[in-house]
């Protein structure tokens, strides 16, 4: 068994560990813990901690994952008059990422900020129209008070990280947090690889923990991924063959 096989065994057993407990304490919303970015009770309380924090007062472009725990997240920041930027599912078209702009809302910043409201709203964009980055959320099953988070499986939130801090978009200003419940915080070490980023703020309705300043991927490391995941990104392909950040031969 190679290494990366055997991180993402492990990062499996972490995942089923923290849904299994979320569901046994009473703390899984709807539409259920398994497979997903969970949904908790206190998201929409740890979305309004968040909004106190000086990075978020400061920002003023978003990058949002678009599960449900993060609803929250989005509203503010469209109810606050940020830009917020969120990838087109599984990254699957040649216009990756989607803009919702507060000044172009036909709907309220709550429903606008919903996944569905949010693909009849947005506008679609590649990779060189999106701006620096002030903040990125990101969704997490679970994460140590090291930054280093664990998430659904997919690892679209790693292609997209490492396709923006290629393209300059995400840099070393960029302030990376995630928002939780307390039982998605794991004491101790969790498995990592070189493409994973790491946060610098966890926020969960209660607290604010600041991490570790950490290295982040530079961008794209195209040894991790195989042929199958670049075939099925176009912003993969198209950057698999040309430009400065492109993939070595």
């Amino acid at each position: 068994m190679d290494r990366m096989t055997a991180v993402a065994g492990a990062k499996q057993e972490v995942r089923e560990r923290i849904w299994e407990l979320l569901e046994r304490e009473g703390a899984a919303r709807f539409p259920g813990t398994r497979g997903r970015i969970p949904n908790f009770p206190g998201a929409e309380a740890a979305a309004a901690r968040l909004a106190e924090l000086p990075e978020w007062r400061d920002a003023r472009v978003v990058k949002a994952n678009p599960d449900a725990p993060q609803l929250p997240v989005r509203a503010t920041a469209l109810a606050e008059g940020k830009q917020v930027y969120m990838a087109v599912p599984r990254l699957a078209e040649d216009q990756p990422f989607m803009l919702l702009d507060p000044d172009r809302l036909t709907t309220s910043p709550r429903r606008a900020a919903s996944i569905r409201a949010a693909s009849q709203q947005a506008q679609k964009v590649g990779i060189d129209g999106v701006p620096r980055i002030d903040l990125v959320v990101c969704g997490t099953v679970a994460v140590n008070r090291e930054g280093v988070r664990v998430g659904k499986g997919g690892g679209f939130s790693d292609l997209e990280f490492g396709l923006l801090a290629g393209a300059g978009s995400i840099d070393e200003r960029t302030v990376l947090v995630t928002t939780v419940h307390p039982v998605q915080i794991v004491d101790g070490p969790l498995p990592e690889t070189e493409h994973d980023f790491r946060v610098n703020r966890i926020v969960t309705a209660e607290e604010v923990i600041s991490c570790p300043r950490a290295k982040r991927p530079p961008g794209i490391l195209w040894d991790h991924l195989d042929e199958a995941k670049i075939a099925a990104v176009p912003a993969l392909r198209d950057h698999g063959r040309a430009g400065p950040h492109g993939r070595s031969k």
